[in-house]
């Protein structure tokens, strides 16, 4: 058997009815865009992750994503941050779990279409 040779995530197709609008949204919450060969595709950039906006394609359809766990610091203030531009929450940040050298905290969010996105943040603990 030969080492796996898969290292990373480098790319995320997300399924959006309205791709420039979705553009929009990812835009408010400070994801920059790449390029968008289309009206139909666009991509962002989380840290060295694309994520690819697409109308749906094959099997794709709006509203079937996955969760996209967005990695942040100080999830109170981003969580209001979102409230305030009229993002529709869906739970409050809160600890998910505690983890020993940190608490796993956490909050959700939905996009324009209904998807279900959450913030995370790594506390680190006084042990």
């Amino acid at each position: 058997m030969t080492a796996a040779t898969i290292s990373a995530l480098k790319q995320l197709a997300y399924v959006v009815s309205d791709v420039p609008r979705a553009v929009a949204f990812f835009q408010q919450l400070g994801l920059p865009l790449l390029f968008q060969p289309s009206a139909q595709l666009a991509f962002m950039a989380i840290g060295p992750v694309r994520l690819m906006l697409t109308q749906p394609q094959g099997a794709g359809m709006v509203g079937q994503n996955s969760v996209l766990y967005l990695q942040c610091q100080q999830i109170e203030a981003e969580y209001l941050r979102l409230l305030a531009a009229d993002i529709p929450g869906e739970k409050a940040p809160h600890c998910a779990a505690q983890m020993g050298d940190y608490d796993l905290w956490l909050a959700f969010f939905r996009d324009p279409d209904g998807n279900l996105l959450a913030l995370l943040e790594e506390k680190l603990t006084n042990i």
